[in-house]
């Protein structure tokens, strides 16, 4: 993180952190903290996932410890190193550095390995020759028992050597899988003999074709945690269930230390569906145009969408950390947005549906150069220069011939005043053969430039424009939310069906001032009078620019809602 960012460095009170404090004022907790972020490499990270960045890294940068990365790799069919690279972008692109070197689950498969042996030394594990079919019917209900496998008393010796005969590939997928020995009575479904090893030959993007059995998540988890010294483990709710068998498996093993885990809700927003499963149909059927769609949630997309780390780690400031499940409102990812771009977001001008207004008491060849504010409150924002000259293009929403005195634009017969220009007076419309104008014929006062018409007669209203001849043309993408519906997919509805049809809209014709045009990708400005846009990181060069919408100005959803209810 940059200096820049100081105020966000700092982690919000939460009962982790203030647990956190109380051990260490206690004397619980020795030595360093250590925290991991462990994504499985099956897709691409998402906002939800954010969070999870934001409080691993953050607690143990609040404590002075250290943050893993650590790929859950145990899966190697669903994985990708393009997800392996693509989440290391991610972490670092919300400004934060892991300790050490990237580390994978599979980094410690012997050890993984050998700790299965223990258990079946111990008398902790068996090999269950069971089809997935029976297993899962033995395995009881909720109100019900489940039923030991007929495989579960097999001696320690019949199952090392099944176990070993797995590992060295005589059995076909599925044949068999090393479970462990707990309680099929238990209450807890976790515990109930889970599998910590099956048959999956598939090629796996770190070790190759060393290994045909891979080790359950489960198995791998706490292990992991534990051969890295972690010491605070994080996960979401969903894995509270499963936090007795990460304590069974520790307090059983030989492992280097005695990590723990704790729990807190996720992050749940409207209008938006973050499984991974869902996320892969919308792109594999075409639903948008990537991962990285400015309209999907995933990471890569709302970076490419405008949004800053420094917005999403204030989000994550301002919803904080509970173990209360809930559902945070969109409308509150926008905000986090705006306040950061109001604040650090340059200005400029940008015509995203142009009428053209021609100076009639101008000379055609008359270019004058304005200055205008980078920005209208904050220092340290370079002054622009815009040509004015006798055409300049204006939205066409902003002229009526006729209009009622709520208008505050421009009139035929009123005046106006162009922003960090002059007053006008709308004179006379040329039309086409079907009526709609194609020009608009204005007179301008020279001496109101900084100052009010000298007859009294103040201007009505104040908007945007920019040269015919000095602009630029561009490509403007005007995006919103992806989903019409505040819960997609919620009971029997498809998810896709409720896709919003206007969540895109691009406009090949606008116009922009020229300093705009010439930004780096990744810039962002607050296109005045419109809303906040960023040029595309991928599309965007000055001969072709091309800008993506962030953000309105205002939350015009709350306003739809309204209008609704």
């Amino acid at each position: 993180m940059t200096d820049s960012d100081a105020p966000d460095r700092k982690a919000a009170n939460n009962f982790l952190r203030n647990l956190i404090a109380e051990q260490i004022a206690s004397g619980e907790h020795q030595g360093e903290v250590v925290t991991r972020f462990p994504p499985e490499p099956n897709g691409y990270l998402h906002i939800g996932h954010a969070k999870s960045i934001w409080l691993n890294f953050g607690l143990a940068e609040t404590f002075g410890g250290r943050c893993h990365l650590r790929f859950d790799d145990t899966n190697p069919g669903a994985e990708n190193p393009e997800y392996v690279q693509a989440i290391q972008d991610d972490v670092q692109w919300l400004g934060y550095e892991w300790a050490g070197h990237v580390r994978y689950a599979s980094d410690y498969f012997d050890e993984l390995y050998g700790y299965a042996e223990h258990l079946i030394e111990a008398g902790l594990a068996y090999v269950d020759d069971q089809s997935a079919e029976q297993a899962s019917a033995s395995r009881g209900t909720l109100t019900e028992p489940g039923v030991n496998s007929p495989f579960r008393d097999r001696d320690v010796a019949e199952n090392l050597d099944l176990f070993r005969r797995m590992r060295a590939g005589e059995f076909a997928d599925g044949a068999c899988v090393l479970r462990a020995k707990i309680d099929m009575a238990a209450g807890n479904m976790n515990l109930r003999d889970p599998v910590l090893y099956r048959i999956r030959r598939a090629a796996h993007h770190q070790t190759g074709d060393a290994w045909c059995i891979y080790p359950s998540y489960d198995f791998a988890h706490g292990q992991s945690d534990a051969i890295e010294g972690v010491t605070h483990s994080i996960c979401t709710l969903e894995f509270e269930d499963h936090r007795p068998l990460y304590d069974w498996l520790i307090e059983r093993l030989p492992v280097p230390s005695r990590p723990r885990q704790y729990e807190f809700s996720r992050l749940n927003i409207n209008y938006t569906v973050t499984s991974k499963r869902r996320l892969k149909l919308l792109v594999d059927e075409g639903f948008v145009d990537g991962w990285d769609d400015p309209r999907m949630p995933t990471l890569c997309g709302i970076r490419r969408r405008g949004y800053t780390p420094t917005s999403i780690r204030r989000f994550c400031e301002m919803v904080g950390v509970s173990r209360a499940d809930g559902v945070v409102d969109m409308a509150m990812v926008e905000h986090a947005l705006r306040d950061d771009l109001n604040e650090n977001a340059p200005r400029a001008m940008c015509v995203i549906d142009p009428l053209k207004l021609v100076i009639t008491n101008l000379p055609d060849d008359h270019v004058e150069m304005l200055t205008a504010a980078g920005h209208p409150q904050r220092e340290g924002f370079a002054d622009r220069q815009l040509p004015f000259t006798r055409e300049v293009w204006i939205e066409r929403e902003d002229f009526r011939e006729e209009a009622n005195k709520k208008y505050k634009r421009l009139v035929l017969g009123k005046k106006v005043r162009l922003r960090n220009g002059y007053v006008l007076t709308a004179d006379d419309v040329i039309k086409d053969t079907d009526g709609r104008i194609t020009e608009v014929h204005c007179s301008y006062d020279p001496d109101t430039l900084g100052s009010d018409p000298a007859d009294g007669v103040k201007p009505k209203g104040v908007i945007h424009w920019v040269s015919v001849s000095h602009g630029r043309r561009a490509t403007v993408r005007l995006y919103d939310r992806l989903f019409a519906h505040e819960t997609p997919g919620r009971g029997d509805t498809d998810f896709r069906d409720q896709i919003n049809p206007d969540s895109l809209t691009v406009y090949e014709d606008c116009w922009i001032e020229p300093g705009a045009a010439d930004a780096e990708p990744e810039a962002m400005f607050q296109f005045e009078r419109v809303g906040y846009f960023v040029a595309d990181r991928h599309d965007h060069t000055p001969d072709a620019p091309v800008f993506n919408r962030s953000v309105a100005l205002r939350d015009t959803w709350a306003r739809i809602e309204a209008a609704g209810a």
